[in-house]
């Protein structure tokens, strides 16, 4: 079979012919049709240790040997992984796709919806209350403003680096401001978008934009930080955390049923309110190409065809 195999952390992946997976026991043989592509795959961030070489893992939906549309997460059994013509998943961790849903939905509120909505909830947020999304134009930022409206928020900002996406955010009616956060000034910038301060904060980067946020929320604010795509580490000042709740989230850890509950959930709200999340689509055979656009942060979410 076809698949992206990887033979080095960090390494760029292509496309060779491999044996296929066999029959594991408590696990679902499941022929890909469509895969995704996050940031957690380009750096390596998977729940399990990886061996090398091995397909590049990936979430995808495909149909299983019994003839069900399936959805599966990135935990196929090592070496395989979505990326593939066939893959191999424990069976928990494989889960049945409505008829009504697309491939592209099912796999955007996996990883991605589920990391928007948990926080999120979490954070219990008020009507009416302001919610600033940091990294607000990748598919989980997208995902995570429309999110926070239907969980009743009154004022949504979306900050990021590239003033286009955010501009295009406005455009599609996803926000009610945008911060550009880019180094300089990004407290006042983001501010400026909201004047009375944030109530939550959903944070994809952390690093100095969590800062700057921080600096820019109000008494009672939750901040709620699931990535670090702009760094691991943040000097905070206790003063500024004052009176503030700071939470880091984590929602791959969590059991499978729980997850899948989420899902479905998910996979609900996206129909009922209409979620939409720009996408960028490959083939499988161009899985370089698309490994490349995700390490440039692409702004959408990356779907190939197997």
């Amino acid at each position: 079979m076809r698949a992206a195999m990887q033979h080095e952390p960090g390494g760029v992946p292509r496309v060779e012919n491999v044996d296929p997976p066999g029959p594991v026991d408590g696990a679902v043989l499941i022929e890909v049709t469509s895969v995704g592509l996050g940031a957690w795959d380009v750096v390596g961030a998977y729940r399990e240790p990886i061996d090398f070489p091995c397909v590049v893992r990936g979430e995808g939906v495909g149909h299983a040997d019994d003839g069900r549309r399936v959805y599966f997460g990135e935990r196929s059994i090592r070496p395989f992984g979505g990326w593939a013509e066939r893959t191999v998943v424990p069976a928990a961790e494989v889960w049945d796709v409505p008829d009504h849903i697309d491939d592209r939905t099912a796999i955007t509120m996996g990883i991605a919806g589920t990391g928007a909505l948990v926080p999120l909830e979490q954070a219990d947020i008020q009507p009416g209350e302001n919610v600033l999304v940091l990294g607000a134009t990748g598919a989980l930022g997208q995902i995570a403003v429309q999110l926070a409206r239907v969980l009743n928020a009154g004022r949504v900002v979306g900050a990021a680096r590239d003033r286009d996406s955010l501009d295009r955010l406005l455009d599609r009616g996803l926000v009610d401001a945008v911060a550009q956060v880019s180094g300089d000034d990004d407290v006042e910038s983001l501010r400026a978008a909201a004047p009375d301060g944030y109530d939550v904060v959903l944070d994809i980067v952390y690093g100095e934009p969590f800062v700057a946020a921080l600096k820019a929320t109000r008494v009672g604010a939750r901040l709620m930080s699931i990535g670090a795509l702009a760094g691991p580490t943040a000097t905070i000042g206790l003063g500024d955390l004052l009176y503030r709740t700071h939470t880091c989230v984590g929602t791959g850890q969590r059991p499978a049923a729980e997850r899948r509950e989420t899902w479905e959930r998910l996979l609900h709200l996206a129909v009922t309110h209409d979620i939409a999340v720009d996408f960028v689509d490959y083939t499988l055979d161009q899985a370089t190409e698309a490994w490349h656009a995700q390490t440039s942060s692409p702004h959408a979410k990356i779907v190939a065809t197997v």
